[in-house]
């Protein structure tokens, strides 16, 4: 029991420590979440004693903004479908980013992903609500103790970098890095411009805690109510929809039937009408060249909505469109369907 207990301790560090239990698919590991679930209680009980300005406030709505681009353009677009390149260091500046967000390492979250493209709303995905519920695909699913080891056989694209691997392996290091740097503005503020009227305590609870379990409960909507709520235009094999309030929410993610429909492209949003900030964002990026070959939704998935014409019914019973083969999601199926047959 103790030997249990001071493993889970040590993997709020290192990742990497002992081996993860898979006896129980819902089985919650309390104290390995316990952080987890103390920085809610932080969000609820310390504002009544750190009060808030509008100083807090600008750089909690910042770090959200920027962290979810850094999760939806970086963690997502590049890391888990690979729908744009960068440089190697490129590369791990994108990581560090998401890696603020609180969110885990960008091996974890790119090989969770691959996973649910492939197994999407089906028995083994983990985090279908309409296989195991809203809370349990909301939240609960990262508890489990099953989901806590990266699968690197799903990433091996990533896992060859060990820059990442350090990343991945020891994720707690830059959010604690912010955390502190937070802190430390806060007391720079209040004795440089008490005016702004914040000060360390301050900036660390709306700045880190609040921003990141906000930005938490935004990025986890997508999986909990994107695939409940919206419209269909593709007649994918999994639930996914399109939801304009969830877009807005991610900075673009909602468009999350398009998505389903062709995830090797850079855009969610297939039409200008489809607001897809993170989109946006990237393209500014490939400007000043941060980032390049951007992946565009190609032609022929237009072509195929014209021929359905304007008819719900139509459009929706269009087939689903091939991804390249260079797609992390064909070479993760071609790798599984291999290591089945062997």
């Amino acid at each position: 029991m103790f030997s249990k207990f001071f493993v889970a301790i040590v993997r709020w560090f290192d990742t990497s420590v002992g081996k993860e239990q898979a006896d129980d698919p819902h089985k919650i590991d309390w104290i390995r979440v316990s952080p987890f679930l103390g920085m809610h209680v932080v969000c609820i009980v310390a504002p009544f004693f750190v009060g808030w300005s509008w100083t807090a406030l600008g750089v909690a709505a910042f770090l959200y903004f920027i962290r979810m681009f850094a999760i939806t353009g970086f963690y997502h677009r590049y890391f888990s479908h690979k729908t744009f390149k960068t440089s190697r260091a490129g590369q791990f500046v994108l990581g560090v980013m998401g890696n603020s967000a609180v969110q885990r390492g960008p091996l974890w979250w790119a090989a969770h992903h691959r996973h649910h493209h492939i197994h999407s709303d089906d028995e083994h995905d983990v985090h279908s609500p309409t296989q195991h519920g809203f809370m349990w695909s909301h939240m609960l699913w990262l508890m489990n103790r099953r989901n806590f080891a990266t699968d690197l056989k799903a990433v091996p694209d990533l896992a060859k970098f060990p820059e990442l691997r350090f990343l991945d392996r020891f994720d707690f290091f830059v959010p604690i890095v912010l955390a502190v740097s937070l802190t430390l503005l806060g007391v720079g503020l209040n004795a440089y411009a008490p005016q702004l009227h914040t000060n360390g305590l301050q900036m660390l609870v709306w700045g880190f805690f609040i921003s990141s379990i906000v930005l938490f409960h935004g990025t986890c909507t997508i999986n909990s109510l994107s695939h409940v709520f919206g419209s269909r235009r593709f007649k994918t094999t999994d639930t996914s929809r399109n939801n304009f309030v969830l877009s807005l929410v991610t900075l673009g993610e909602g468009w999350h039937n398009n998505h389903h429909h062709y995830c090797a492209s850079t855009r969610q949003g297939f039409f200008w009408w489809e607001i897809d900030i993170t989109y946006y964002m990237l393209v500014m990026c490939s400007w000043v060249g941060l980032i390049w070959d951007l992946q565009p939704v190609p032609e022929r998935v237009y072509e195929r909505l014209k021929a359905g014409k304007t008819a719900e019914k139509e459009v929706s019973s269009l087939p689903a469109i091939s991804l390249p083969d260079t797609d992390p999601l064909v070479m993760l199926q071609r790798q599984t369907v291999s290591g089945a047959g062997n």
